[in-house]
């Protein structure tokens, strides 16, 4: 059964990144055995994604954006939309997923972002999303929710340090485009 999910997907990245209804198409996996296959690679991008010794990673630039989700967002098919709930010192608190969209679209609003933010106690946040298509580039839409999201934080209290896009090696700052 490993043989044949590897001649399907090619690799470990194509399996991690196949659907549930994906690798349940593969002779000898069922639904159940297929959301098993799915649990392991998300338990395995939780274990690389918390920090050694107990010690809080801190996020300060975009670099530590990609260093901390770059597994966890690459070779997804779906937009994905997380906040990186910070404390005052940029120490991670918690890494929120806030939305899956389709390929082309996410849809985020400032309630639900807001919400994880307010109730980790978080000073400021970080928005981060993957294009599936590679290409790092800020849509208008992405460029009108993050002005939308840093007047959201403004109300609330909580300040929108970046809103990083991430693509095939390749990421764009929206703060160092002057965007926001």
């Amino acid at each position: 059964t490993g043989q044949r999910l590897l001649s399907q997907f090619g690799d470990l990245r194509g399996i991690a990144g196949a659907t549930v209804e994906e690798l349940s198409q593969v002779r000898g996996i069922g639904l159940a055995k297929a959301a098993q296959i799915k649990a392991a690679f998300e338990l395995a991008n939780r274990l690389g994604d918390s920090s050694q010794s107990g010690k809080k990673a801190v996020i300060k630039t975009p670099e530590d954006v990609v260093s901390v989700l770059g597994s966890r967002l690459k070779d997804k098919k779906k937009e994905y939309f997380i906040a990186l709930l910070l404390d005052t010192r940029n120490q991670l608190i918690k890494i929120a997923e806030v939305s899956i969209g389709s390929l082309d679209a996410s849809i985020v609003h400032p309630r639900e972002v807001f919400r994880e933010a307010i109730t980790a106690c978080s000073a400021s946040v970080i928005f981060a999303h993957n294009h599936p298509s590679g290409d790092p580039s800020a849509s208008e839409e992405d460029i009108g929710l993050t002005r939308r999201l840093v007047e959201a934080g403004g109300i609330v209290g909580i300040d929108v340090l970046d809103h990083v896009i991430m693509g095939d090696n390749k990421y764009l700052s929206l703060k160092r485009e002057g965007i926001f």
